[in-house]
């Protein structure tokens, strides 16, 4: 699932360091996803005001458990994106998934789907007639300077379930607790599902140079002694080699823990597009409308809408926005 708000607001984010021990604790924003009747509600994490990136995590979007019988499911028309990796991990449900890279595939419970726009690329979504429920998280990874024009492309992993103390985990991108994932990323990074059963304590080493967000889907977790609760993220700057956490609730905890190692480039965000500057956003902006073969065409889409077209940008410049203030 992409960034379909119909009036997307620019967030002029800036990262305050925080000490390595200090855990920073983001609340989710309510956003719309679509327009009246079709509007879907997410729980967004990131980018906040507070906090732009988690490593390269761009952009955390959280939604269901939603009866697509009472809410229509999601339909999305073939749209655009640049300079990001899309990652769709879903607890529920099914999403069918077709791009101009002429990939066609599907995004299934506990399997990882990357998707890479490199220099531009269109894609659809649209849940199955079989889904009854959909949940799940849709994630943005910044690409770095070096790969932000890269071809485009898609990776499919269905990682093992592998033993933790008092739970399990499934690594989606990365390495943890002995299991590594194939999937390629241009900058270090880590993603994973875990859960952690009632009073269940799991301290464990994490890369040092790496920061690291958790985000509650199922219950509450202690990151490091410091309650998050359902839909929030806490997030943690580098600095140590090791993560405690623990339930300490009376039931079985989901999580998704992403980490990363600093992003350190600025970047402009709006919509679907990710851009060095406000001059190479209008322009993103332009060659979308214009129909520019950069961003390619999606096929075997049947949906009422043959494309999403761009909103209008907002009247104020857009800023590169950074992991530190400048």
């Amino acid at each position: 699932m992409s960034n379909v708000e119909a009036s997307p607001q620019f967030v002029d984010c800036e990262h305050h360091n925080h000490p390595p021990t200090e855990v920073q604790h983001l609340s989710p924003k309510l956003v719309a996803l679509g327009e009246g009747s079709d509007a879907m509600t997410v729980r967004r994490t990131l980018p906040q005001l507070e906090r732009s990136f988690v490593g390269a995590w761009c952009f955390a979007d959280h939604y269901g458990p939603n009866l697509v019988e009472a809410t229509g499911g999601m339909d999305v028309a073939p749209h655009p994106h640049t300079s990001l990796q899309t990652v769709s991990w879903l607890f529920d449900g099914e999403i069918e998934h077709r791009d101009s890279g002429g990939v066609h595939d599907l995004v299934r419970p506990g399997e990882v789907n990357l998707m890479t726009s490199g220099r531009g690329i269109s894609h659809s979504e649209v849940t199955t007639r079989q889904t009854g429920y959909l949940h799940g998280v849709q994630l943005w990874v910044v690409l770095p300077e070096h790969a932000k024009d890269a071809a485009r492309g898609f990776q499919h992993h269905r990682p093992d379930v592998v033993d933790i103390p008092g739970g399990t985990a499934r690594i989606m991108v990365g390495d943890l607790a002995g299991a590594s994932s194939p999937i390629v990323t241009e900058t270090g990074l880590l993603g994973a599902e875990l859960i952690l059963r009632p009073g269940a304590e799991w301290e464990f080493e994490v890369d040092a140079g790496f920061e690291h967000g958790l985000l509650v889907d199922v219950g509450a977790v202690e990151m490091d002694g410091v309650l998050i609760e359902k839909d929030a993220m806490g997030v943690r700057d580098a600095g140590l080699g090791h993560l405690r956490l623990r339930n300490p609730t009376d039931r079985d905890a989901r999580l998704m823990l992403l980490g990363g190692e600093p992003f350190e480039e600025g970047i402009v965000m709006w919509w679907n597009f990710i851009g060095r500057s406000h001059e190479e956003v209008v322009e993103l902006r332009e060659a979308w409308q214009a129909g520019d073969e950069r961003f390619g065409d999606v096929h075997g889409y049947t949906g009422a809408t043959r494309r999403l077209e761009a909103p209008p940008l907002p009247a104020s410049r857009l800023k590169p926005r950074f992991r530190r203030r400048r």
